[in-house]
């Protein structure tokens, strides 16, 4: 997959997850964040009110930590394509 493709589909995962209106297992959000989070280059600390939250979010960044940014995109989007795969 070219670099164009991998952005392309990652934009896309993000866009469906981002339309999608129910709520998503906590697992499962946490790790579309820090994929997230990686594959946009974004080092920013977690800004949640509540420090479990950030807590959790920052323990899921640093398993998250030795991915590229085009890994973290292609978990991104394997992660995305199999939470939505028996929900349509």
């Amino acid at each position: 997959m070219t670099s164009e493709e991998l952005d392309k589909e990652f934009k896309d995962a993000v866009a469906r997850v981002n339309a999608h209106t129910e709520p998503f297992p906590a697992d499962t959000l946490l790790k579309l964040y820090a994929y997230y989070k990686k594959a946009t280059n974004d080092y920013g600390r977690p800004r949640s009110r509540e420090a479990l939250i950030n807590a959790f979010k920052t323990n899921a960044l640093f398993q998250a930590e030795n991915l590229s940014e085009d890994e973290a995109k292609e978990q991104y989007i394997d992660l995305v394509k199999k939470y939505f795969l028996y929900r349509e």
